[in-house]
């Protein structure tokens, strides 16, 4: 059964499975209110960021569909959408693959994402609506009872969630469509240092705390600077967790 996701964090489908054979009625209702390249390319994205389909790994066209009971068609479409998005590469003659970030572009995307953070942060501080607002707070919540227990697998989609729902609330459409792309490739490396580095997570969870403290007043400045440190400390924790031996002399 396909699941819906949102780079990484698993969501209810509104329809709740592909149909079996012969179900028209069924069938009629998905497409009315999915395309199966969506569905395919959403759950593909999940396994990938869950880490079930490993970096380097090749994906077969044919068994996915047969895994996912779907024709071929939405599945060679998946993969144009997730090469496009920079979670798959395809090779000529060879096929499709999970992509393998190196450790110097991770630093180089990272580099990037601060920069976007930080104009996420300064729009959210002069946009953000109640709601959102009250959702990172609650999220926050979340964040400390899990860094209590340096539980990486729970803290992991709450950052993911937090981060996406801070993008939502800038309201700039274009700025949240490069930022999704640049965290779809650092999810790769992310959830696995986490998971090796889980003492880091309280001060993860402090830092997000400050954040919203920033956002909540209005201070652009303040809330831009902070994610900007934020994700800069990230990639430094990315080089010493995964590289120690290459960490030093990275600025």
């Amino acid at each position: 059964m396909l699941a819906a996701s949102h780079f990484g964090k698993t969501m209810p489908p509104k329809t709740a499975r592909i149909p079996e054979p012969g179900d028209h009625g069924r069938a009629i209702e998905l497409l009315q209110n999915h395309s199966l390249t969506t569905l395919v390319q959403q759950e593909l994205e999940r396994q990938i960021v869950d880490g079930k389909l490993a970096a380097g790994t090749k994906l077969n066209e044919a068994d996915i569909a047969a895994e996912l009971r779907v024709s071929r068609g939405p599945v060679r479409e998946a993969f144009r959408a997730l090469d496009q998005s920079g979670l798959v590469r395809t090779e000529k003659n060879r096929g499709v693959f999970v992509r393998q970030v190196t450790l110097e572009e991770a630093h180089e995307i990272y580099e990037v994402r601060a920069a976007l953070d930080e104009l996420i942060g300064r729009l959210a501080a002069r946009r953000i609506g109640a709601e959102q607002l009250a959702r990172l707070k609650e999220i926050v919540k979340k964040m400390h009872a899990a860094a209590r227990t340096f539980d990486s697998a729970a803290y992991y989609p709450l950052n993911i969630e937090f981060h996406e729902v801070l993008a939502e609330a800038s309201g700039n459409g274009a700025l949240i469509e490069n930022y999704r792309r640049v965290v779809n490739e650092l999810n790769l490396y992310r959830r696995e240092v986490l998971a090796r580095d889980s003492k880091s997570i309280p001060l993860s969870a402090r830092d997000h705390d400050e954040i919203v403290k920033a956002v909540a007043k209005g201070d652009s400045a303040l809330a831009g600077r902070l994610l900007f440190d934020h994700v800069i400390a990230g990639r430094d924790r990315l080089a010493r967790t995964l590289h120690p031996e290459t960490a030093k002399g990275k600025k």
